[in-house]
């Protein structure tokens, strides 16, 4: 048997010919994408859509309000709700960071949870956002998927069968009840992920706590105490995260100024929105984006 090391170093020798460029590379297979970064990366903020994240060389770690994730060869991060967090890579040039990323598609989870029927446990409110260890099964099912993304005719036959065990490996382990409760919606949680999902529609509008209890069936009290326990924020803060976010992938696309970028977030004063974004990125907007910019070309 193969030791998780050996595992993470052998994943890393197949996606490295894959890869010639720092961020995410696409794949032939959509919804797979791998991950390189050739430097340190401080603490970032970040939004992922639910995805699996493997780890084959370097590491990262997640903050999300007062929890810290860590994953590296030996986990992989399960993301089940597209939740603003903050990151930080390390990699070097001589060792860079290397991943593999699975998009959760709803239509494939949901076709796999129904088949496996509901196994999950009720009493527990599931985690959106954590690291799981590699089992056995896990890392082979990554690495013939890396492998399968060598050669076009073995995509277009095999990739969703490869894709199907990376996401049943995902379902049979420590975070298969948060996976399964985004399709069985099961009390509280049910309820919150519908709200997360409104926000992430209609992000420029706004909303007050009420309406979003009034959504979620709860009262304004027990509605913010489930929503902070699930996202470790509260809905304005929430809310003003995901806009900044939003924003920023605005204005990395070059084609939004920062008038525009804040309101097509739903900033009404541009003075506050790059206060804002200056306090949760550490920069102001334009400067932000000649940085980010420099750092990808």
């Amino acid at each position: 048997m193969a030791t998780t090391a050996q595992a993470g170093n052998t994943l890393a020798d197949v996606i490295t010919p894959l890869v010639n460029k720092d961020g995410m590379t696409a794949t032939l297979l959509p919804g797979v994408l791998l991950l390189c970064l050739s430097r340190h990366q401080v603490r970032t903020p970040l939004l992922y859509e639910p995805s699996l994240t493997i780890i084959a060389q370097g590491r990262k770690t997640g903050y999300l309000g007062d929890r810290e994730i860590h994953y590296d060869p030996g986990q992989y991060l399960v993301q089940t709700l597209p939740l603003p967090f903050e990151c930080e890579t390390y990699g070097s040039l001589e060792a860079p960071l290397l991943g593999i990323s699975v998009r959760l598609d709803p239509a494939l989870l949901s076709e796999m949870v129904t088949a496996m029927g509901d196994t999950s446990s009720h009493g527990q409110v599931p985690l959106p956002m954590a690291s799981v260890a590699m089992t056995e099964g896990m890392q082979d099912a990554v690495l013939r998927l890396a492998r399968t993304l060598h050669v076009e005719i073995e995509c277009r036959t095999m990739g969703t069968a490869r894709i199907r065990d990376v996401v049943f490996e995902a379902l049979k382990g420590e975070q298969g009840q948060a996976l399964r409760a985004l399709v069985l919606g099961h009390g509280n949680y049910s309820r919150i992920v519908q709200v997360l999902s409104k926000l992430h529609s209609h992000f420029a509008d706004d909303f007050s706590v009420e309406q979003l209890a009034s959504q979620a069936n709860m009262s304004a009290s027990t509605f913010h105490q489930h929503f902070k326990q699930i996202t470790r924020a509260s809905p304005a803060q929430y809310l003003k995260r995901l806009r900044l976010i939003k924003a920023q992938q605005l204005l990395l696309q070059d084609n939004h100024n920062v008038n525009q970028a804040a309101a097509a977030v739903g900033y009404r004063s541009v003075p506050q929105f790059s206060r804002d974004y200056k306090r949760y990125f550490g920069e102001p907007p334009l400067q932000h984006r000649r940085q980010e910019q420099a750092l990808r070309a």
